[in-house]
């Protein structure tokens, strides 16, 4: 079995150095820190890192470490929440001795020297809690709990996406018996500076809708530097337009110096295919892309209107 073979590996290395994707949410760090914490209450005579670089806004879950590029030599490297190598943070993955893959995203890119992909999974973080149930001896502490909880919280948006299932509202009901500050990590996830907030009335009131429920917003840099907001920092912008009625599908373009960050969310309508189309991925109903002109957006403007077409069909 793929967790008992994770486990193998993990007791086999003295040093286990874990990665995510780039840009971090909630739960690519929860299951990455949440990993690590597992691993040395487990193992305490491992080396254990984390690695990646920092979102400002998440840093009260987890600080990402510095290590040398021969910590890497005869290193285990496992990789968390990232379906493709392109989004892998932090490229000296490749020094590893052996990669390890555990995500819940679609098997488009199967790397790595064993994987464990559960796409009914809600998040990575629930998988490493599940890990945590089947694999043999292992300590969860309140500092893994908390992070896991975390990661499972962000990515079903409180429990409220159809990705929850009742094994996820278990294993929370489960993690909750430690003893952290919930409101505290809620807070943490949840709220917003001023300048994002004021960013959202900007984007609330300059959002199109057309008569298909595809709904567009364009952030250009002149926007991002009129309300102080980082290209980092649209993440927390994303689901702004998800409670407005007649909406299906929309899609955020974030102008960068290099490129066009794609952000693309939906309620029904499958949207990944089209991410992958322009050098992204994701899950069918949340997922991104990067694209380098404002005329190949308006190609993605098109494909997903065509895909809303078909759904609605």
């Amino acid at each position: 079995m793929t967790i008992q073979a994770i486990q193998q590996a993990i007791e086999e290395f003295n040093t286990i150095i874990i990665h995510r994707h780039v840009r971090p949410d909630p739960d690519a760090l929860g299951s990455q820190a949440g990993l690590r914490e597992l691993i040395k209450a487990s193992y305490p005579e491992k080396n254990v890192y984390v690695v990646g670089e920092d979102d400002p806004s998440l840093t009260f879950m987890v600080e990402m470490e510095q290590i040398d590029d021969q910590v890497y030599e005869d290193a285990l490297v496992i990789i968390c929440d990232t379906a493709n190598t392109g989004r892998i943070d932090d490229s000296r993955y490749r020094l590893g001795k052996k990669v390890i893959k555990i995500d819940h995203h679609p098997n488009v890119d199967p790397y790595g020297d064993l994987s464990w992909v559960d796409t009914t999974a809600s998040s990575t973080s629930e998988m490493i809690y599940e890990f945590y149930l089947h694999a043999k001896g292992l300590t969860l502490t309140t500092a893994a709990a908390r992070l896991l909880y975390g990661g499972i919280v962000g990515d079903t948006g409180r429990f409220l996406y159809p990705s929850t299932t009742k094994k996820t509202l278990q294993y929370a009901a489960d993690l909750v018996t430690y003893d952290f500050d919930r409101t505290k990590l809620y807070d943490g996830i949840y709220n917003v500076k001023d300048h994002i907030a004021r960013m959202r009335g900007y984007i609330l009131q300059n959002f199109t809708l057309d008569k298909d429920g595809l709904s567009v917003v364009k952030l250009t840099k002149d926007v991002l530097d009129k309300f102080h907001v980082s290209p980092l920092e649209t993440g927390q912008l994303v689901g702004t337009l998800g409670e407005i009625e007649g909406i299906v599908t929309w899609v955020f373009f974030i102008e960068e110096e290099e490129q066009i960050r794609v952000r693309l969310r939906s309620k029904g309508p499958v949207i990944n295919e089209v991410a992958a189309k322009y050098n992204g991925g994701g899950h069918p109903l949340a997922s991104g892309a990067s694209i380098y002109s404002w005329d190949e957006a308006e190609n993605v403007v098109k494909d997903l209107q065509e895909v809303i077409k078909q759904f609605n069909q």
